[in-house]
């Protein structure tokens, strides 16, 4: 199965308040909403940053603005002003979050394929 990165086919938007990290990834076509939600859970988004987050990652759906907003609490160090982290924003984690690997989205006639 070919793979690619999530930011070959998304980007993504943060926040940050105290230690929790708010990230959100918007497809940028949004025929691939519905192949993101099948493939960027909150266990893979946790994961992938299993070195930044050492607390639970919700998952909240957007359809309506075909949007995935993950909250990842204990994920800033302690909180941005705190921390002695380099660079332990939100932001940083969204960049981060875009190196990761998943299934390529189907093209052509296998595009309905979620």
């Amino acid at each position: 199965m070919t793979t690619v990165h999530l930011r070959e086919i998304a980007h993504a938007r943060a926040g940050d308040k105290g230690d929790t990290a708010i990230l959100s990834v918007f497809p940028l076509d949004d025929e691939h909403y519905r192949w993101l939600a099948a493939h960027v859970t909150a266990d893979r988004v946790r994961g992938h940053l299993a070195d930044h987050i050492t607390g639970n990652v919700v998952r909240y759906e957007v359809p309506s603005i075909c949007g995935l907003q993950f909250v990842c609490s204990h994920a800033l160090g302690g909180g941005v002003t705190t921390s002695l982290a380099l660079d332990s924003h939100g932001k940083s984690l969204s960049s981060r979050l875009l190196g990761m690997r998943i299934p390529a989205p189907p093209t052509g006639a296998d595009a309905d394929v979620g």
